[in-house]
């Protein structure tokens, strides 16, 4: 392993080669939102499996009422009265109606619905109980759940096919409903449901370890002593972890020994992760044993990547688990996370695409940089002429206020060290989800 910089892309090639979608596992319907499905879902019916109204209103043949006008009706005595969810209902004798609700299987014979609004029948649907609104005479109609009337007027012709869904105009049994690799949102949960699917097979989760290291840190809940800082990283890195769809293994806090890192990594070897990922200890500090610990029990692919903040990431394998170090500074740690573990974890997921959302937008003010690809805290607003960016506050990698008030991180390619105001730049936006691309 050499110790010469390499570029953000190159680094990032590297490191995704190393991951692949991760196996199949089954779950509920009920838990299958925001997963990705592992297999092709065909339909096993048509869907609609059967003719139905699509509006309340009557079932006609539409070559019985091509002549129907609002002052001339056709009159057409009902023979049957069709409640969705009910049996399916006899054909429709020719110069005849029935009355139907929206979602009721249309009666063989028939080829239409006429909506209510197009006939003299003024009553409500037969779920609504009470007198109807008044009529022309301003007298008021028998309620509907008394039962369709005996005859009813229609006041407009209608076309074969109007206000029916046909059997299977959605899909058709035998048909791809759904193909593997797809995100589950509501829509496919509604398709899955239709399909009669409780249970789905769907890409299983990664699991990440996660580990903070350092004899300086203490839990969130400790009391603070002179030379102590809380761990930040920890949980900083575990909320990205699940935003990205992964499962967290807490290892807690590594002290600065050799012995306790590689306790800390031989359990999340141990303990079936997908991943591990630790902050700080893969620096050149004479108490930086992560990196050494990886060494040790596995392989170094790379470590130190031109990239500002994050120089000190390294990637590998301890004990054949796929391993990612962080630099310790709480901003470095994230910037670092966006650039390399997130990528990771989509590719784990089956989801895609693995480029973070972006604007390019117009600098306010000036910003600096060392040379290498800089990821700068930002805030981006969108303008009438576009998107700007401006600073969040000082660049410094310690700096969580201006994280916390940062939107996005504008990119400084490498080899350049200062843009104007007024230059465009790519900004990867912080808060957008990743379905936005």
């Amino acid at each position: 392993m050499s110790d010469s910089l390499l570029s953000v892309s190159e680094a990032r090639e590297r490191l995704l080669a190393h991951f692949a979608p991760l196996g199949p596992e089954a779950i509920s319907l009920s838990e299958a939102a925001g997963r990705v499905l592992a297999e092709d879902i065909t339909s096993t019916l048509d869907l609609p499996p059967f003719a139905n109204s699509a509006m309340d209103g009557y079932a006609v043949r539409a070559a019985d009422v091509q002549s129907a006008r609002p002052d001339q009706p056709v009159a057409l005595p009902v023979v049957a009265d069709i409640a969705a969810g009910g049996p399916l209902p006899e054909p429709l004798p020719p110069g005849s109606a029935a009355r139907i609700m929206t979602g009721a299987p249309l009666p063989a014979s028939a080829d239409a619905v006429v909506p209510i609004e197009l006939t003299n029948d003024r009553r409500p649907p037969a779920n609504h109980a009470g007198t109807s609104p008044l009529t022309d005479d301003r007298q008021p109609q028998p309620s509907a759940v008394n039962g369709p009337p005996s005859v009813v007027g229609i006041m407009r012709p209608v076309q074969a096919g109007d206000h029916v869904r046909l059997a299977g105009e959605d899909l058709h049994a035998g048909e791809l409903a759904l193909p593997a690799g797809v995100l589950i949102r509501a829509q496919e949960i509604g398709m899955l449901a239709a399909l009669g699917r409780p249970y789905v097979q769907v890409i299983r989760r990664p699991t990440v370890a996660v580990l903070s290291s350092g004899d300086e840190l203490v839990e969130v809940d400790e009391l603070l002593t002179p030379g102590k800082i809380r761990d930040v990283n920890g949980r900083t890195l575990a909320a990205l972890i699940a935003r990205y769809g992964a499962q967290v293994i807490h290892l807690g806090i590594a002290r600065d020994t050799i012995r306790e890192v590689t306790a800390r990594l031989d359990r999340a070897a141990n303990s079936g992760a997908d991943l591990i990922i630790s902050s700080a200890g893969v620096s050149v500090g004479a108490f930086d044993y992560v990196k050494t610990a990886v060494e040790t029990h596995g392989r170094l692919e790379f470590w130190r990547v031109n990239m500002r903040p994050g120089k000190p990431v390294a990637f590998g394998h301890y004990r054949a688990v796929p391993f990612l170090g962080l630099p310790g500074n709480p901003v470095s740690a994230l910037v670092s996370f966006e650039v390399f573990a997130r990528p990771a974890l989509l590719r784990m997921g089956g989801r895609g695409p693995l480029e973070k959302p972006a604007v390019r937008a117009r600098l306010l003010e000036p910003l600096a940089s060392d040379g290498r690809e800089s990821y700068l805290r930002a805030v981006v607003e969108r303008e009438e002429e576009g998107y700007t960016a401006r600073p969040a506050g000082g660049q410094g990698s310690a700096i969580l206020s201006a994280l916390v008030r940062a939107n996005a991180l504008v990119i400084v390619p490498a080899g350049v060290t200062s843009l104007a105001a007024g230059e465009v730049v790519t900004a990867w936006m912080l808060d957008w989800p990743e379905w936005v691309l």
